[in-house]
């Protein structure tokens, strides 16, 4: 195998990290405010922000980790593609139009409309972040084992370089510049897999039946059905299946793209073009795994590190040589790096919007105070990020990502499920069933074998002697449940009038748009005045 190290492949990678430079300079000359920092003033259009969805939500997951268990297991990989394509209508026909008409930069802003602000508010936060740290974790080994591969030099400090780029992204660029690097990033990652799955077709007379008996008569039968090693079955696999649909529709970072559009219907598009890309994308890491599979080899994937996340540059390396390595190599650092600008500005929004703006400040905080306060969020997330991308090393990216769905199905989902469609829902049940949902996952994670085996080399069999669910790895079918249950119980146990006579006017605001707001934002009122989206 050539050399990785090869003044080709990284110089494909420096010339997109030199164009994503200069669209941080251009864009941050255009970021004056908080509402463009964070929706770009709502003046992208729908296709634009569907090609940025679909480069939000294509992470480093879906090009590496998926790639990297097909590669290893078969079709049960596959799982994940599915889990999170099927989580996409969800949110276009349950999330969307609520989210837009009653929010202004976050999910948080539908739940406290008709509750007590600073304790939803603060409840979500902590939910939101555990989900974005979480997502975050698997972007940084992801990134660290690539570039660690690509440059040779130690996994901590390439780390420390991806934290240090996406600093400066999110800090001058704000949204603007998340949005087209996001872009960028989606083209180029359907060309790429679009041309490395050709590649692999093309050994096989551009038959995907020749490729799939070829891994079958190498690997045996196994690798066509499913397995036991990825999704065991039973309860673990409902458990994934809960964690993959619902979580999808209540990402933090994901949401908040709902609002960089002028309306609901452009929203909603959004949402449309976005579920096409993805799917299309998803045909093309099929081919990808089982390419890699055959013409590489799971042994070799194994013995490059970075828990089977190296499957695809690889590939590249094998059929396309050293250019073709590197062009994939940008493409997977680009795929990286925009769900991380993605991921941070949804937490730089979260701290700034709900915390400091809205709990400390009781929504009364000078621009130039958010704005601060905005980048102040930014470099302690960045850090926090490259401590814990340091700690995890190693692990599969699409199980680690699909740790934060499961969160997220469990802490945000049914809060906003019940907000939007009970009216007996209290400030006390909201807070509370984000709290267990938050609570009830992290310890099933802290517990499962993820931790306790993969991390601090424990052996399973003592473990499960003490705990009966230790060997779950997706806690998504005990805290999901738990959470909706908690709301419910919690709040007929603490009746709040007001929340359920605001239920009306908030209904209302849904159906007819947030002119009906009372009182209306200033954020809403200048998306409502129908400014029509401008090329950015």
């Amino acid at each position: 195998m050539p050399s990785t190290q090869s003044g080709l492949s990284i110089a494909f990678f420096l010339s997109f990290v030199m164009l994503t430079l200069w669209i941080t300079y251009v864009a941050a000359r255009r970021t004056r405010s908080t509402t463009s920092f964070f929706t770009a003033e709502g003046r992208i259009s729908a296709w634009q922000n569907g090609w940025a969805l679909a480069g939000d939500f294509l992470s480093a997951a879906a090009l590496l980790g998926i790639a990297g268990i097909i590669t290893a297991n078969g079709f049960d990989g596959l799982v994940y593609s599915i889990g999170w394509l099927v989580g996409w209508p969800i949110m276009l026909f349950l999330i969307v139009e609520p989210l837009r008409n009653v929010g202004k930069f976050t999910m948080a802003d539908l739940v406290a409309y008709r509750l007590n602000q600073r304790w939803v508010r603060s409840a979500a936060a902590i939910g939101s972040l555990t989900v974005i740290l979480f997502y975050l974790i698997a972007q940084m080994v992801a990134t660290g084992a690539l570039i660690k591969l690509l440059f040779g030099i130690p996994y901590s400090t390439a780390v420390m370089i991806v934290g240090a780029a996406m600093l400066v992204y999110v800090l001058f660029g704000g949204m603007i510049a998340t949005t087209w690097v996001q872009v960028i990033k989606a083209i180029l990652l359907l060309i790429g897999g679009a041309v490395l799955a050709a590649l692999v077709l093309s050994r096989f007379s551009f038959d995907p039946r020749a490729l799939f008996q070829a891994a079958a008569q190498q690997f045996g039968e196994r690798v066509l059905q499913p397995g036991e090693k990825v999704v065991p079955g039973g309860w673990e696999a409902i458990s994934l299946a809960l964690a993959l649909m619902f979580g999808t529709a209540a990402m933090p970072h994901v949401l908040m793209r709902v609002y960089t559009v002028k309306d609901v219907r452009d929203a909603r598009l959004s949402i449309t073009y976005a579920t096409g890309l993805i799917g299309i994308f998803h045909l093309f890491v099929l081919i990808i795994g089982f390419g890699c599979m055959v013409l590489v080899g799971p042994a070799v994937v194994a013995k490059a590190g970075g828990g089977g996340n190296m499957a695809a540059p690889l590939l590249a390396l094998t059929l396309g040589g050293e250019a073709f390595f590197g062009f994939i190599c940008a493409v997977a650092f680009a795929t990286m790096l925009a769900v991380v600008a993605g991921l941070t500005l949804s937490g730089v929004a979260t701290l700034c919007h709900d915390i400091w703006t809205n709990v400390v400040r009781s929504g009364h905080a000078p621009e130039k105070e958010k704005m601060a306060v905005a980048r102040i969020s930014t470099v302690l997330i960045a850090v926090l990020a490259v401590a814990l991308g340091s700690v995890f090393e190693g692990q599969n990216v699409a199980f680690m990502v699909g740790l934060a769905f499961s969160v997220a199905c469990a802490a945000n989902f049914p809060t906003l499920v019940l907000s939007i469609s009970w009216r007996r829902l209290s400030t006390a049940g909201a807070v509370s069933s984000i709290l267990v949902g938050t609570v009830v996952c992290l310890t099933m994670i802290l517990l499962s074998p993820t931790i306790q085996v993969d991390v601090l080399g424990r052996n399973l069999a003592d473990l499960q002697s003490h705990w009966w669910f230790i060997s779950m790895r997706n806690p998504a079918i005990v805290a999901m449940p738990l959470s909706f249950a908690t709301a419910i119980v919690v709040s007929l146990l603490t009746p709040e009038p007001e929340a359920a006579a605001k239920f009306d006017a908030l209904r209302d605001a849904i159906v007819f748009g947030p002119a009906r707001l009372d009182p209306p934002s200033p954020e809403i009122e200048v998306a409502a005045a129908g400014a029509k989206p401008q090329p950015l």
